[in-house]
């Protein structure tokens, strides 16, 4: 349970510690529900936060808002003033099932001692989607309530058992002519989200069977490795708007995907796969649409091709695949050797280089930032791989990272994030200490919000509110107890990420160019167009409701 503490909460918070499940105290109620979400993403089980009444709800807001976002299952719990007191100006009185409810699953306040079991399982069913879409839920108690007894006789076990994951088998006349479909398909793409997290087997199988070219959009990066044979990732737009067939499996089509607009996809058909309804029908219906558990989806369609060949056009999938390979290469080269700015200063590609080689292959990379994400994210490979999601929740790099540290206390885990970005939530360093959690941060510091620097740079001919210091994050990281290094040389990096690597946790705060450009800041993500998010799309878009 990732928490702070309340007077509001603590009957619950003193019961959980007697019940000997361990408690992550953070140092604000936005770290404690992010942790929360990442420990829900990485393990597939449900994260449990809680806060404390008025202000503690308040500040767990953001988090909870980019769990609904990204449909990530957990449970936020809190606390009321006495009822008694309710509606009378007590302290930290708010209606807070009033504010969460538009971007909870379910949100109550539960005022009768009899009725806490079952609404706990009922919020729990929700938050993991059985029936709806998963993603957070919230349950708040008065402290009265919480002092209370629940009646013997109405402790059921039922409420107690563990649900089991109900499993949506598709329909066998959508199985087959998704089948036909993709079988018949000449130039077949298969992107994957959210949904997919569980299907990464069946869906290189199918890969493997189909031929079809492959693209995650972060989601679901790492369940299918990257040296498959279908994987075009560098290919992104070529593939979007050559393909005739695509495939999403339990992915959204949203502002990263260009809403699968024609003025983007072109004629493409789509076949959409999905457990969760959100990931079905939005803003594109398929000319298939399997509401199926996605491996048991996948499967289904290998299943009634059975020996049948696709008509897939293997020349076209081979040229995008060496396309990829050969734009890899020269990003690879590119990165190692990235110029320095006028100052002196290192591309932060050159730390993405450095950075590389270190990464386990079963690390846990977070990315977070805004200029530094857009590096980041192509600039570095890995097995498991979490960042701020389609709500573009900047700051949760680092409880993200001691949420994954703990879940997994085995495996390296390394935050990636650019300095603006680290504040949000650098106080968490303290919990990391704290609670032994071995991350590495690696703060890519350009005293700056550089995207938005670029973009007023740009649009507007002057930068307003967007500079911050070149401050000494690792004399923060140091004042807390945990390692930490400042680099301004290249020729430093080396020793001192495998000297951090030892002396976990530990924090090198990186100074790099202020004069780099990202993919993100070129393509006018920042100064966001009207009908696409970036410009190109922006312009097609146009176009297309033109004709």
């Amino acid at each position: 349970m990732f928490t702070l503490c309340g007077g509001h909460i603590m009957p619950i918070l003193i019961r959980v510690d007697a019940e000997d499940i361990r408690i992550v105290d953070v140092r604000d109620e936005r770290a404690a529900v992010y942790m929360a979400h990442a420990h829900a993403e990485l393990t597939g089980e449900l994260g449990v936060a809680l806060v404390t009444a008025g202000p503690g709800v308040t500040n767990a807001m953001t988090g909870i808002a980019n769990a609904h976002v990204a449909r990530a299952p957990i449970l936020v719990l809190s606390g009321t003033p006495p009822r008694a007191q309710d509606n009378r100006g007590a302290l930290q009185d708010l209606a807070h099932t009033e504010l969460v409810r538009p971007i909870t699953r379910y949100a109550r306040t539960v005022r009768e001692p009899a009725l806490v079991l079952q609404e706990l399982s009922e919020a729990v069913a929700r938050a993991l989607g059985q029936g709806c879409d998963p993603g957070p839920v919230y349950l708040d108690f008065p402290i009265d309530v919480l002092r209370a007894k629940v009646p013997r006789s109405l402790q059921l076990l039922e409420h107690l058992a563990p649900r089991p994951r109900p499993v949506l088998v598709p329909d066998p006349q959508g199985v087959a002519q998704a089948m036909e479909l993709l079988w018949s398909a000449r130039r077949p793409l298969v992107i994957s989200g959210r949904g997919a997290r569980g299907a990464g087997r069946a869906l290189t199988a199918l890969l493997d069977r189909s031929g079809a070219v492959y693209l995650d959009t972060g989601e679901s990066r790492g369940i299918v490795a990257d040296e498959h044979i279908s994987v075009v990732a560098a290919m992104r737009g070529s593939v979007i708007g050559e393909a005739d067939v695509v495939v999403t499996v339990g992915r959204r089509l949203d502002f990263q995907l260009a809403y699968g607009s024609p003025a983007v996809f072109g004629a493409a058909r789509f076949i959409r796969i999905a457990d969760a309804p959100s990931e079905l029908r939005d803003n594109r219906r398929g000319a298939v649409e399997l509401f199926a558990d996605p491996a048991v989806a996948l499967a289904a369609i290998m299943a009634a091709a059975g020996d049948r060949a696709p008509a897939i056009d293997r020349d076209w999938a081979r040229a995008m695949r060496r396309g990829h390979e050969d734009r890899v290469e020269k990003l690879r080269q590119a990165m190692r050797n990235a110029a320095p700015d006028a100052q002196g200063r290192m591309h932060p590609n050159r730390l993405l280089a450095a950075l590389q080689p270190h990464l386990a292959p079963d690390a846990v990379l977070v990315a977070d930032g805004g200029d530094f994400l857009s590096f980041a994210r192509v600039g570095l490979s890995t097995s498991s791989y979490l960042d701020p999601g389609s709500l573009g929740c900047i700051g949760v790099g680092t409880a993200f990272g001691v949420a994954a540290s703990l879940a997994y206390p085995g495996r390296q885990v390394v935050v990636a994030t650019g300095d603006g970005a680290f504040g949000f939530n650098a106080m968490e360093i303290d919990t990391a200490v704290r609670h032994h959690a071995k991350l590495l941060i690696v703060v890519a510091n350009n005293g700056a919000w550089q995207i938005e620097v670029n973009d007023q740079t740009d649009s507007y001919g002057k930068v307003v509110g967007t500079r911050l210091q070149f401050a000494d994050h690792a004399a923060m990281a140091r004042a807390f107890g945990m390692h930490g290094q400042r680099v301004e040389r290249v020729e430093d990096l080396e020793e001192a990420i495998g000297t951090a690597l030892l002396h976990l946790p530990a924090l090198l705060d990186v100074v790099v160019s202020t004069a780099a450009r990202s993919s993100d800041s070129r393509s006018g993500l920042a100064w966001v167009p009207d009908l696409q998010a970036v410009e190109a799309w922006d312009k097609a878009e146009r176009s297309w409701r033109a004709q």
